[in-house]
């Protein structure tokens, strides 16, 4: 009997490949599954199971892992204010993780000794998967073509056509990896510093002149609310903020970074649900939070973000940090208004019955009323006694 293998599939080029190479190459019983983060409509899952199916799978499953994904690692980079490198809501690099679970979880149900992923042997996906799979089922081995063979594109292409595998090559020139928390496009110009995508690139395009504004509502951190609209399903609520915001083109934007092999790697991406979200919920924060809240939340988000980017979703330190993260959210609750116009956006401002602003103690620059001037006189007096210590000593040395 022929081996099973169970097969991370995209229907992209590199997996499309991998489909072929492993059943008539090597042999395998070839099960495909795309782990969907949210990415995909019905219409796309029976395009990719179609296409898996023409290409030589013994059968498909799409594992629908949407609200998982939000729960357990979106939910947590809003109350973190994750943006890599101050850019990237880190799209991509979150969902891999989840897919790798949902992926080794299933070879594990269908008895598979084997199962493959057709990330290169240059990027960040290969540690993601690998480190995953070999934690969570140890026993199950790794098949890796792309990367093993050190193929090219081209390559992958002329493979298939020689194996009587039709379809449209152009749609092929950019890997395109769609989420519920944004998209990212990779090839051509992304590998040149020079260069930056054409508009033609991003799945989305401008639709939307004008401006209007978007409200956005937060429940102890979470949005809860767009437009007035209460959505008690997260997901949908993300998905008609993007929606609005993306035919504005807003959240474009090329992400350079170190990846976790040690080189520099550069992206594009849209995601015009995450940086609003981001952005709105980070100037909630601002009203509602204490400085030394909002302090110690930017050290662990920061952290959290590297730790996730990193493929260590599974190390117990990230429990810990989600604990602090939701810990800090109780009073981050209220409407947040954003100006959208077309590549740009703008935070108009929030209400919040938590907002630090609104208190009996003074508005800033105009009145004070919970100390007069000479409370003022003294804290300032003895704000300044390190300072004047210091400067004291260095007087009498230099003197000398």
């Amino acid at each position: 009997m022929k081996e099973k293998v169970v097969l991370a599939f995209s229907g992209g080029l590199d997996t499309s490949f991998c489909v072929k190479y492993l059943s008539i190459e090597k042999n395998f019983e070839v099960y495909t599954a795309v782990a969907n983060t949210g990415g995909f409509s019905q219409e796309d899952l029976k395009v990719i199971e179609d296409k898996a199916l023409r290409l030589g799978a013994v059968k498909h499953v799409s594992l629908d892992i949407t609200q998982e994904y939000y729960e357990k690692s979106i939910k947590y980079m809003v109350f973190g204010n994750v943006l890599r490198n101050g850019t990237y809501p880190i799209s991509v690099s979150s969902e891999r993780i989840f897919q790798a679970m949902a992926i080794i979880e299933y070879a594990k149900s269908i008895g598979a000794k084997y199962v493959a992923h057709g990330s290169t042997g240059a990027g960040n996906d290969q540690v993601r998967f690998d480190l995953t799979f070999q934690i969570l089922a140890p026993e199950i081995k790794i098949i890796t073509p792309t990367r093993d063979m050190v193929l090219t594109r081209e390559y992958e292409i002329d493979y298939l056509k020689k194996h009587g595998y039709q379809a449209d090559f152009t749609k092929m020139e950019y890997s395109i990896n769609k989420g519920l928390w944004g998209t990212s496009i990779g090839g051509k110009e992304t590998l040149h510093s020079e260069q930056t995508l054409p508009e033609s690139a991003y799945p989305s395009q401008i639709t939307k002149e004008g401006s209007e504004v978007l409200c956005i509502d937060f429940h102890k951190g979470e949005i809860s609310g767009v437009n007035g609209t209460a959505y008690t399903d997260k997901v949908k609520a993300i998905q008609k903020v993007e929606e609005i915001a993306s035919a504005y083109g807003i959240g474009r934007d090329m992400h350079i970074g170190d990846t976790i092999i040690g080189i520099k790697g550069r992206v594009g991406f849209e995601a015009a649900a995450p940086i609003l979200i981001i952005q709105a919920h980070k100037m909630l924060e601002k009203h509602t939070l204490t400085k030394w809240q909002q302090y110690w939340k930017d050290q662990i988000g920061t952290w959290y973000g590297m730790f996730l980017h990193e493929a260590q979703y599974l190390e117990p330190v990230m429990r810990d940090m989600e604990a602090f993260l939701s810990s800090s959210q109780g009073n981050v609750c209220g409407r947040v208004s954003i100006r959208l116009r077309p590549y740009s956006f703008s935070l108009i401002g929030v209400d919040s019955p938590y907002d630090l602003m609104k208190t009996d103690f003074g508005e800033y620059g105009e009145v004070n009323k919970a100390w007069d001037a000479n409370d003022m006189k003294g804290f300032t007096k003895i704000l300044g006694n390190q300072m004047k210590i210091y400067y004291n000593v260095q007087d009498r040395v230099n003197k000398k």
